[in-house]
């Protein structure tokens, strides 16, 4: 299929900044040509009309629990271990396989209407996920989450999740790629982590997880081994296999140079740590010093929405506070969290996050006639100050459209709505 964006403003690479008129070429899941001053021949299988409108690198959501859009709007306002203890993980007791579907559908329509086109995913029933994955039509990095505190539940989440990295890795015509997620060094034990670390390195795919999310998790995990858990996994070899980290709130200046020394890339999600209170990761900090910081949602339960177009702001915003320097993480250093970052998370930095010829067709059409984009003196700045994610237009991936001018072509919205409806009945 041979597609030109006729006319559109593109962001080719942020630092690149805007390219203010240009004829986008895709032909098969490829970009071919960014053309610009030229007129470009045809024939075209589909010619997509990009006057007013801006297109940029895919959104790439490095760390999020798609199904927990079930739990979007119970048990608000509490401490992240209040919150999980008493409200989430009993409510988890009671998922099913058909649970998860519907309300993975429900994230995907979600976060393509809002750019997104890659995104990292633990939870459960991952089986169901992917079958949601392969009929949605976007990419994702996909890992069972293995909780195990006692010696008796080590045998079958490894097994839950060696079994799903073995039939799910390089399927749907390569855009799911597995992983594992040991959840987090609080709640597995060495044992785990080890053997993990030796499955990754035998299947050659990455390990997924949750790393110094709270001051409090930090504290008693120090308390417990007399170390940070950043020191405690590199002392178990874990960063020898390629990591990805989310939230990386309280970090020490150790722990940062551990993970820039292991190029261990962190997933920092600004709305979820916001509202459960964890505190402001040091983003600029790690950068500085070489960490790949990357940008996630979390899962809709503590972040409310998978909207990365809000995250992008609020990690530009956070930064400039934490730091007090209003140059701190500029608008072209947060999309670029948002974009190749995440793609080098997921595994993915050689073939996605710019829009360049030889680069997988993935990426977003925007538009700009609206009152809080106008004027039009810096797109970028726009993109990343004002935008809101409903000005999202058309989503494509591989260079198949995912949404175009403002319909669904992969999923039915409204038949999943409608089940999520009556699903979420049985959680009130």
């Amino acid at each position: 299929m041979r597609v030109l964006i006729r006319g559109v403003a593109v962001i080719p690479k942020p630092e690149v900044g805007v390219i203010p008129k240009a004829d986008v070429v895709i032909e098969g899941r490829r970009y071919a040509a960014v053309v610009v001053g030229e007129e470009v021949s045809g024939p075209f299988d589909k010619i997509v009309e990009g006057e007013g409108k801006l297109l940029i690198p895919g959104l790439v959501n490095a760390h999020t629990h798609l199904a927990m859009t079930l739990f979007r709007g119970l048990a608000q306002d509490r401490p992240l271990m209040d919150w999980l203890e008493k409200e989430v993980w009993p409510r988890e007791k009671k998922l099913t396989g058909e649970i998860v579907r519907w309300f993975s559908l429900l994230g995907l329509v979600e976060m393509i209407r809002c750019g997104t086109t890659a995104f990292a995913d633990m939870y459960f029933f991952m089986e169901e996920v992917g079958e949601a994955v392969e009929k949605a039509g976007v990419r994702a990095l996909l890992s069972y989450g293995i909780i195990a505190p006692t010696p008796e539940r080590i045998e079958p989440e490894l097994k839950k999740a060696e079994s799903f990295v073995r039939e799910w890795d390089g399927e749907a015509e390569g855009r799911i790629r597995a992983a594992f997620s040991p959840h987090a060094p609080y709640t597995c034990g060495p044992e785990v982590w080890k053997r993990t670390v030796s499955l990754a390195k035998e299947l050659r795919v990455p390990i997924h997880t949750h790393l110094s999310e709270t001051k409090e998790e930090v504290e008693r995990f120090r308390a417990k081994e007399g170390r940070s858990p950043v020191e405690w996994l590199e002392e178990l070899g874990v960063f020898g296999v390629h990591t990805l980290a989310a939230h990386g709130v309280h970090l020490s200046e150790k722990d940062i140079e551990i993970l820039a020394a292991h190029n261990v890339h962190v997933a920092h999600c600004p709305t979820s740590n916001l509202k459960l209170a964890c505190g402001i990761a040091p983003v600029v900090e790690m950068l500085r010093t070489g960490v790949n910081v990357c940008l996630g949602t979390d899962g809709a339960g503590s972040a409310g929405d998978l909207n990365m177009v809000e995250e992008m702001r609020l990690a530009a915003l956070l930064a400039k506070v934490k730091t007090g320097d209003p140059q701190a993480l500029p608008a072209a250093e947060a999309l670029g969290l948002a974009t190749w970052r995440g793609a080098a998370a997921l595994g993915w930095g050689k073939e996605l996050g710019t829009i360049e010829p030889g680069r997988r067709a993935d990426g977003v059409i925007i538009r700009l006639d609206r009152a809080h984009l106008l004027p039009n003196y810096d797109l970028l700045a726009n993109l990343v100050y004002a935008a809101q994610g409903s000005e999202v237009e058309t989503v494509f991936v591989d260079g198949h459209f995912l949404l175009l001018e403002g319909e669904m072509q992969t999923l039915d919205e409204e038949e999943i709505l409608g089940r999520c409806r009556e699903l979420a009945k049985k959680f009130k």
